[in-house]
């Protein structure tokens, strides 16, 4: 059974994969369907972005389909970046500028004014674009001041998981694995997929 992850970023596909590869589903993201439309994020919020990827594909791709919208809340700036956590400083998906801008913005910032949380929100849609569930996972920890670790992407250099002491940047992908935002989304996802995608 074929479920299409609705993104055709390849890092998020990669963690998507690694959290439901062993539920035996042929997986498969947007670069398999070029003529697939392309889905404006313009719900202004994490649910709604990920039911409009959702619900919008389904159909078209006659397919059962996750959309997932995700990013990075820092509650001392107003909830930045929230939903534009990818395009922070303009350019969709340049991660540094982004980066540096949260640095920037940070700067007068210290203690508790620094914790932040990463959010992941999925939305799982019928062939007939009907939604099935809908999950959130959350993640909180702590913005450091310089980058530290290379691994991961988006915000994960600067992203300090206060248990382990070390930037998503700076953490084996397995261990990130089994504590991220995207996980926990997916760890309450997984028993609805089994059941209505697998039919088990």
């Amino acid at each position: 059974m074929r479920l299409v992850l609705g993104t055709r970023n390849r890092k998020k596909l990669r963690e998507m994969a690694d959290l439901l590869g062993d539920l035996g589903l042929d997986l498969a993201d947007l670069s398999a369907y070029p003529d697939a439309p392309p889905v404006e994020e313009t719900a202004g919020s994490f649910v709604g972005n990920a039911t409009l990827k959702a619900v919008t594909l389904a159909p078209v791709l006659g397919a059962w389909v996750v959309g997932e919208d995700s990013g990075l809340v820092v509650p001392a700036l107003g909830g930045a970046p929230g939903v534009d956590s990818a395009l922070y400083a303009g350019t969709h998906g340049d991660d540094p500028a982004n980066n540096d801008k949260l640095l920037a913005e940070l700067a007068p910032f210290t203690g508790a004014d620094r914790a932040a949380y990463y959010v992941s929100t999925a939305v799982l849609s019928d062939p007939a674009g009907k939604v099935v569930a809908t999950v959130e996972g959350r993640c909180h920890g702590v913005i450091v001041g310089e980058y530290r670790g290379t691994g991961g992407f988006g915000y994960d250099p600067l992203f300090l998981v206060p248990e382990y002491g070390k930037t998503f940047g700076e953490l084996p992908p397995e261990v990130k694995q089994k504590v991220s935002h995207r996980a926990k989304a997916f760890e309450q996802l997984r028993p609805v997929i089994v059941r209505e995608v697998l039919g088990s």
